[in-house]
């Protein structure tokens, strides 16, 4: 054999050996916590195969609606007495619950031009003037704020959701939004309702806190790295809580006296998970906290940028004013569920109202994380009053019987196409076959090595992967069959039969990979699902079909030199 054939041949077999090592904890069910075995992750299954909880949440926007409008009413009277137009809030009309409207009464009737004015300039496209009369400006929200607000509150509520979820040790939590008004939450494993509930449903801890700017972020990565060698390390399904704790125990000789360690989480659009935790070393001392927060809402800067303004209660302003004063230069963080949000710093004692400037760069982007900001630190808890519409248990039973039906049916299905194949192409049926087993083996230890979620619908992506890889074994096939039947060699027909069926193989399954892409971005839970495996099995399919098929082709013409092929 050729030196290219030995190349490939080694990194096949380096790469079934490390795919067979992946899947060996799936398939003997090794102890992920406890085993000594170098790799630990297993297949995860959802909650459609392991059975678990299943949850609906409502997000009631008539209220949402109702307490923004009132918030902007009051708002409306602290600007206008700014520019020494004296106002009160008037009736809250809610003849029709999803556009509330408010009144503000002047005092003096004469400036109701003036307050106009000056409402429209102050909040422009947020509100709208709804009516005017002598002494009263009437006001609602406009569609664009609306719209804004179901957004971001749908959003910011999945955040947070999550970030509880993780409290709860789930491995593969399904936290989506349904429409505009719901959020779905799936918690495979998970059987106990009410505590999910009261975990999803208790009043988040809002502190504020020190950033510690003398460590940097090499002696942090330092610190980081040596628990990681100590086996301190965050893994998919640990408490957040509890990896933090373990982690600030065991690097309390190393950090500063009265410091413990926090991150700042950012999550995988693609499944939820955590992709990227920048560290902070934050002040344990804490001496504001949210319940000393009266408002926070996004206004403008003088230069134009968005920003976001918070007020305090009036032992809050004092508190806030003392912390900022001690501390000018060093940045604050804001801390949530014991996630840090943002970090902004202090330039300036600040007594009364504080801002928060979050830079400069592309305004609308600004303006959207200065709105979720204040959303967040307004509410010190979710963004919105959400409802538990419907809860149910998914009985293992389900996941049981539909695994036994699926591997039931694997086995009719695999046995029927194997008969047919090797009875078809007989000995050269034999190599299609390895090509198929070695597919459904790197399928697998791709879904281990991407930590990727195995439901029902992926076991049909596999399916179906499995299928198309069966076509493309017998394009290949028949193109070598017509190359025989010319009368050509058979080093010459293997090798135009394989050439000639590539482009056609690699259409097919390009096509097929782009409808993939398109479902894992558009789509959400059990479609994305289908679409993992479904593109981790079209690359295994070109892999096996063509490049591994022909390797195994090529020795076996060695191996019969000279006599007719088998197919």
């Amino acid at each position: 054999m050729k030196r290219s054939w030995w190349t490939r041949f080694i990194f096949l077999l380096l790469f079934t050996c490390l795919s067979i090592a992946a899947i060996l904890p799936t398939i003997f069910d090794f102890n992920e916590n406890n085993n000594n075995y170098f790799i630990s992750s297993k297949i995860n299954l959802g909650l459609d195969l392991q059975g678990g909880l299943y949850m609906v949440l409502g997000i009631d926007f008539k209220k949402v609606y109702k307490d923004e409008v009132a918030t902007y009413a009051k708002k409306i009277v602290d600007l206008l007495g700014d520019y020494e137009t004296k106002a009160e809030i008037g009736k809250l009309d809610l003849a029709d619950p999803l556009d509330p409207k408010h009144t503000i009464n002047l005092l003096d009737p004469n400036k109701l031009k003036q307050a106009v004015d000056q409402i429209k300039k102050s909040f422009p496209g947020l509100l709208r003037i709804t009516g005017e009369n002598a002494g009263e400006i009437q006001f609602a929200l406009s569609n664009v704020l609306k719209t804004q607000i179901e957004e971001q509150s749908v959003t910011k509520s999945i955040e947070v959701i999550r970030n509880r979820i993780d409290e709860f040790g789930v491995t593969e939590p399904e936290i989506v939004s349904q429409g505009n008004d719901r959020i779905v939450v799936a918690l495979p494993g998970v059987k106990d309702i009410e505590q999910a509930k009261s975990l999803i449903g208790k009043t988040a801890q809002l502190t504020f806190r020190v950033v510690n700017d003398n460590v940097g972020l090499g002696e942090i990565n330092t610190w980081l790295t040596k628990a990681k060698e100590a086996g301190i390390e965050y893994k998919k399904g640990e408490k957040f809580s509890n990896y933090l704790d373990k982690l600030n125990s065991f690097l309390k000789d190393d950090l500063p006296k009265g410091f413990s360690l926090a991150f700042k989480k950012t999550l995988s659009r693609l499944n939820n998970s955590v992709e990227n935790m920048e560290p902070f070393v934050l002040n344990n001392d804490v001496k504001l906290t949210g319940d000393l927060l009266q408002d926070a809402f996004t206004t403008f800067g003088q230069e134009g940028m968005p920003i976001v303004s918070l007020s305090f209660k009036t032992r809050g302003s004092k508190v806030f004013e003392e912390l900022t004063g001690n501390n000018i230069g060093k940045r604050l963080a804001i801390v949530l569920d014991g996630n840090v949000y943002s970090a902004p710093s202090i330039r300036s004692r600040i007594s009364g109202n504080a801002q928060i400037e979050l830079g400069r760069g592309n305004t609308q982007q600004i303006l959207k994380e200065a709105r979720e900001l204040a959303m967040v630190l307004r509410a010190g808890a979710l963004p919105v009053q959400l409802d538990f519409l419907e809860q149910r248990t998914v009985g293992p039973s389900l996941g049981h019987d539909s695994i036994e039906k699926a591997r039931l049916a694997s086995i009719i299905g695999c046995a029927l196409v194997f008969i047919f194949i090797c009875f078809y192409y007989k000995i050269s049926g034999f190599i299609a076959l390895t090509t198929l087993a070695l597919n459904v083996l790197f399928i697998l230890a791709a879904l281990v090595g991407l930590e990727a979620t195995l439901t029902l619908p992926g076991i049909a992506g596999i399916a179906l992967t499995i299928g198309m890889a069966v076509d493309a074994n017998i394009i290949v096939y028949e193109r070598i069959r017509e190359e025989v039947r010319k009368g050509v060699g058979n080093y010459k027909a293997v090798e135009n039969g394989f050439a000639q069926a590539f482009w056609t193989v690699l259409d097919a399954n390009f096509t097929t990979a782009m409808a993939g892409i398109c479902l894992i971005n558009f789509g959400t839970g059990p479609i994305r699902g289908f679409a993992v495996t479904l593109l981790i099995g079209i690359a295994a399919t070109v892999y096996t079909s063509y490049f591994v098929g022909k390797m195994l082709f090529e020795l076996y013409m060695n191996k019969v030199e000279g006599e007719d092929l088998s197919i």
